[in-house]
């Protein structure tokens, strides 16, 4: 008995569930129990789930499938499957970790057992994240290749680079929660997740009502998830608009505190990153005329990125060093920002799951 079951909302994911469940059964560490909630799917996600579970030789899996309409989403899928796993509000006492993760992601062979390491270091700890990277997605145009090259350099420069100690959110993709933790919140509160028709960031809710009541949570480089990627920019914009918006909305309800202060105080930055990608393409030039006095600080800088982006394959090199691409790029990370900040501030509509 390892102690650690699995809970995975599934929506649709016909296509990529198989590959996340076997994920499981691939574990050096593998979970004592899968619990898949096929979350009013249209698809045969449900069909996909059943199949694995009848499998010889897999971790014992079972398939829940929502009844109605789901108003909660995500948020209401792991608590529907959080009540499954618990009796009149309490874990198992078999069950001492809880893993989620989206149906679309694959876990390293080596993910529980690397978890399950760093939280036995600090009784404190309530959760270890992911450290998220992008699926080898082939795209089916050039344009949909630089755009899903974009994602797996960003996801990769974020996993390298994320701060352990006390970070700003656990993943959606894969996180391993420690029971304890969750417990403290079933007693706080009616769900571990919380069941708001305007609840866009379930995970950062979770983690800043862990961090409110003492816990601290951490990622490790050796916890990996392999995620899904976004086809095109509509989606991609999308998907970082809730995002961003979903995290405002929930700083503007927690308001001012020591968890929300400094990420709150890094948010004017990341706005200044639209005038610094601006400025490194007008400073080239002056009048029409190239400026080569400041090209061997652009080749250095050049440079810095590609070193950067050395374990992620020799396009990433090529596309970091080019620096342009990368600067187009973040100006859509800026309209985003921007956009998501304006609508959770002065938008009527409330914000709600697409």
């Amino acid at each position: 008995m390892t102690g650690v079951a699995v809970i995975i909302p599934a929506r649709d994911e016909g296509n990529a569930l198989g590959d996340t469940l076997h994920s499981l059964s691939a574990q050096s560490v593998r979970p004592d129990r899968i619990i898949v909630v096929v979350n009013n799917s249209t698809d045969d996600t449900g069909a996909i789930a059943q199949a694995y579970a009848d499998l010889p030789g897999v971790p014992a899996t079972e398939v829940l499938i929502m009844p109605g309409v789901n108003r909660f989403k995500k948020a209401g899928a792991l608590n529907y499957g959080i009540r499954h796993l618990t009796t009149a509000g309490r874990f198992p006492i078999s069950i001492t970790h809880l893993l989620v993760m989206d149906g679309d992601t694959d876990l390293d062979a080596r993910f529980i057992e690397y978890a399950k390491k760093v939280m036995d270091r600090d009784p404190v700890l309530g959760g270890v994240s992911a450290a998220c990277l992008g699926k080898q997605i082939k795209g089916k145009n050039a344009w949909q290749r630089i755009l899903l090259l974009i994602q797996r350099i960003e996801y990769g420069r974020y996993a390298s680079g994320r701060v352990r100690r006390n970070v700003h959110t656990m993943s959606g993709a894969g996180s391993f929660y420690r029971v304890d933790a969750l417990a403290v919140l079933l007693n706080a509160r009616p769900d571990v997740f919380e069941e708001r028709d305007t609840n866009l960031v379930e995970d950062y809710e979770t983690t800043l009502a862990l961090k409110a009541r003492g816990w601290k949570v951490t990622t490790n480089q050796n916890c990996i998830a392999y995620t899904d990627l976004m086809p095109t920019m509509k989606m991609l914009i999308a998907q970082r608009v809730r995002w961003t918006r979903g995290t405002v909305d929930e700083w503007k309800r927690y308001g001012v505190t020591r968890e929300t202060w400094l990420p709150i105080l890094l948010m004017p930055l990341g706005i200044g990153v639209a005038i610094w990608s601006v400025l490194n393409v007008t400073m080239l030039t002056t009048h029409g005329e190239m400026n080569t006095h400041l090209l061997p600080i652009v080749f250095l800088f050049g440079l810095y990125r590609a070193y950067g982006a050395c374990h992620l394959g020799w396009r990433a090199i090529i596309f970091e060093a080019l620096l342009l691409p990368e600067i187009a790029f973040g100006l859509v990370y800026d309209y985003w920002l921007i956009k998501a900040i304006l609508v959770s501030f002065f938008s009527r509509r409330v914000s709600t799951w697409s």
